[in-house]
């Protein structure tokens, strides 16, 4: 084989190698098309069914009184607890997603957060008691027992919907929901910019 020859088939094969290089690379670059990986970060949220992004405590003080045959008796209840933020991702959809190629941006709807909860820190409960004498004779305790307890749930959820609480609980929502799309997006070599809201 002469040298012309062996070096038009080096180029050849040369050629050859590049070629299928390039279509490689091509079909790999397909492979992480963005719409592709905001699907696969979409699925995986929806696999983990809540997130939780925030947490709070409280404390409720209420108190109940009663006034049976000239006397009065009083109950306060301090109750200390905990609620949960949570974001139910089960309803986080397709149509809630939208990607702008023009600008490398997404778009996310989040569903409204939920609260879940009191749990109540019974160990932590405290109690003060006035008027013994009608507490005693009566089933007054019972009554300003269970008109506390109520109270004091709806006392805690008034708390954790207050408007600083709520903000920082969606403020966690987004920048979880925005980080579990970004970093799969740089994993694939996508700079994007993602953007979480509620729709409320």
């Amino acid at each position: 084989m002469n040298r012309s020859l062996f070096r038009i088939l080096v180029l050849v094969l040369l050629g050859v190698a590049l070629f299928l290089g390039w279509r490689a690379w091509r079909d790999w670059q397909r492979g992480y098309d963005p719409e592709t990986v905001v699907a696969a970060s979409l699925q995986g949220l929806q696999e983990q069914n809540v997130l939780v992004p925030f947490t709070a405590r409280y404390v409720a003080v209420v108190t109940s009184t009663q006034s049976r045959l000239g006397l009065e008796a009083k109950k306060t209840l301090i109750m200390p607890g905990t609620v949960r933020y949570e974001l139910d991702l089960a309803k986080l959809k397709q149509s809630d997603l939208d990607w702008d190629a023009a600008t490398n941006s997404l778009g996310i709807t989040l569903p409204p957060l939920r609260l879940a909860g009191p749990e109540i820190d019974l160990d932590s409960i405290s109690e003060y008691r006035d008027g013994v004498i009608l507490l005693t004779l009566t089933d007054a305790e019972k009554t300003l027992d269970a008109a506390n307890r109520k109270a004091a749930q709806e006392e805690l959820i008034k708390q954790a919907k207050g408007a600083t609480p709520m903000r920082l609980a969606r403020t966690a929502a987004r920048n979880a929901v925005e980080q579990s799309f970004a970093m799969p997006l740089k994993a694939a070599g996508i700079d994007a910019n993602v953007t979480a809201r509620f729709a409320e």
